[in-house]
């Protein structure tokens, strides 16, 4: 009972500070459904471990209390370079992997073993259930002994402790450290083992914690959501793209191809990581494999029945029965699975957004605002309108450049050229019909 009152006072905290009522058990439900072994992967770098401890051990405890086990391997690179110039051994990399000789490798396994110890401990105190995995997991095979050292390359994972762990309630912790088929302990690069976990496990979730909080663009702000399918090619020609990121990024994009549609990527800072998961804005960066975008100048292009029953569901209201006859299509762009879907109509010359319809699942992947993207990069002016009290308003004013309040709607717009142009525009949001019938107090238009 005391443990049942715990957990509602930590949601009850959750729901006050980050998001609606709404989108956290959207959340919750999507993630209770997932099979337990395949809610999240947490990948921990050595950093974290060392400078944000009492966040990650936070965050971990509020997964399990709403009743979800992440599994988290970590890494430990800075403490190993720590130890290894405590012992007087120089470090050395080949072709970015760490050499490991025999002398090293005993180090690597007493500093794996002491950090993996701390977290489970730290996990320990807060009243989490955790389990200490360092060996069993990552079976491998020399990468090349000569050139490397004892460093492994992971050719089969098993899942049997981790699955005892989670069948128990408790977050398996597991060390970046694997063994050959004849017994021999190796250093396995923490990237590689989490990789290697993740596609045995296909998760749905899978989360890098880091201390920048995210994939940072050319202004150093953390770039919200990367829809691989389409801005992957565009983001890789970047010129402010520098080698680390580069490769983070490719990364991401294997591991995403080599996973469901529906697991993402999330990148965050380990005391953000309960908002990245359970609210729609997020905090950090989600990379999603996405869905191509069609882009249709026609009715004729489009499955309509699947369109009409898109935007019905998205807005929760009967579209007109004439809706498509009556509408002089200008553009629409649709995602590839009919989850997403701008309307565009043309008034006087101008662009008009008709419709902008998100399903509930697809609103935390990133797919609405990468759909949005590919119009606005052709759509260099536009007005629209939408409901006060409308919940994708605030990206709206993100969006726009200007907001003109009536009665019942606000009038967004970009790239209009001069007051009169938008005055017009104001005029015509005031007495446009409806074309959602049946409105309610939640209604979005």
């Amino acid at each position: 009972m005391q443990a049942h009152a715990q957990t509602r006072q930590t949601i009850v905290r959750l729901l006050s500070s980050m998001g609606s009522a709404k989108e956290i058990s959207q959340y919750l439900k999507r993630f209770s459904q997932v099979d337990a072994r395949r809610f999240a992967v947490v990948k921990v770098g050595g950093a974290v471990l060392r400078d944000d401890l009492d966040a990650l051990t936070s965050s971990l405890a509020f997964l399990q209390q709403v009743g979800l086990t992440p599994i988290v391997v970590h890494g430990a690179g800075p403490q190993l370079d720590e130890a290894m110039q405590e012992a007087g051994i120089a470090k050395r990399t080949v072709d970015n992997l760490r050499y490991t000789d025999a002398e090293g490798l005993g180090i690597v396994r007493r500093v794996m073993r002491q950090q993996n110890l701390r977290l489970v401990e730290a996990l320990q105190l807060e009243g989490v259930r955790a389990t200490s995995i360092q060996s069993g997991v990552f079976e491998c095979r020399f990468l090349d002994r000569e050139r490397y050292g004892l460093v492994g390359q992971v050719v089969r994972v098993d899942t049997d402790g981790i699955g005892a762990a989670i069948k128990a309630g408790s977050i398996p912790v597991i060390t970046s450290l694997g063994e050959t088929a004849d017994g021999q302990i190796v250093n396995v690069n923490a990237d590689w083992a989490a990789n290697e976990l993740i596609k045995t496990l296909q998760p749905y979730k899978i989360v890098f914690l880091t201390g920048t909080g995210g994939l940072l663009g050319p202004d150093g702000k953390v770039i919200d959501s990367i829809n691989l399918s389409t801005e992957y090619d565009d983001l890789m020609a970047q010129p402010w793209l520098h080698s680390g990121m580069r490769v983070k990024i490719e990364q991401v994009h294997d591991l995403l191809m080599a996973l469901p549609p529906s697991s993402s990527v999330s990148i965050t800072r380990p005391d953000q990581l309960a908002r990245e998961l359970f609210t729609h804005k997020g905090s950090g960066t989600l990379v999603r494999r996405g869905e191509r975008v069609l882009r249709a100048t026609s009715w004729n292009a489009l499955d309509l029945p699947r369109l009409r029953t898109l935007v019905e569901s998205a807005f929760g209201r009967a579209l007109l029965p004439d809706y498509f006859e009556r509408t002089a299509l200008l553009r629409a762009y649709v995602s590839e699975n009919y989850r997403t879907a701008l309307i565009l109509t043309e008034v006087d010359g101008v662009p008009y957004l008709d419709k902008f319809a998100v399903l509930d699942d697809a609103q935390g992947e990133g797919l609405g605002r990468a759909v949005w993207q590919v119009m606005r990069e052709e759509t260099p002016t536009l007005f629209w309108r939408s409901r006060h009290g409308n919940g994708v308003n605030a990206f709206y004013h993100a969006e726009s450049e200007g907001c003109f309040r009536q009665a019942t709607w606000r009038v967004y717009w970009y790239g209009m050229d001069g007051f009169p142009a938008i005055e017009r525009a104001v005029a015509h949001c005031a007495e446009r019909p409806a074309t959602l019938a049946d409105p309610v107090e939640e209604a979005k238009a």
